[in-house]
């Protein structure tokens, strides 16, 4: 059984804002597990090209923009998931952090961060 607290894991710099990986490709259950925040006003342009994604919104506000310009609105309670590697705009509202609790299929490594300068969307 593996047991962890927010405090206890780590914690990396993704690029617009922290993220929190409980579990990672080294703990052998197949899927990575993080508590992410999206800092305020941020603008991240993403794709998960080797995994699945699924984000589950449990504090703050944003949207997730397709690449065809499609708004989807993320408040609390509101799942989304990346389940053809979709390229996407990641933004959170410019008054408060967005806080997601995010599935990874194959799991991270656990390093993982974004370029989020690169000209086109950030991928690992």
């Amino acid at each position: 059984m593996i047991v962890r607290k927010l405090d206890e894991v780590t914690c990396v710099d993704w690029g617009n804002g922290l993220s929190r990986r409980f579990l990672t490709e080294a703990d052998g259950v197949g899927y990575t597990v993080t508590d992410t925040l999206v800092r305020a006003g941020s603008k991240s342009r993403l794709e998960y090209r080797n995994h699945l994604e699924s984000c589950y919104c449990i504090a703050g506000s944003g949207e997730v923009i397709d690449t065809d310009g499609t708004v989807h609105p993320i408040t609390p309670g509101t799942l989304y998931a990346l389940d053809l590697n979709d390229a996407h705009w990641l933004v959170a509202h410019p008054d408060e952090d967005l806080r997601l609790v995010c599935v990874f299929s194959p799991a991270l490594c656990g390093d993982e961060r974004h370029d989020l300068d690169s000209a086109g969307y950030s991928h690992y």
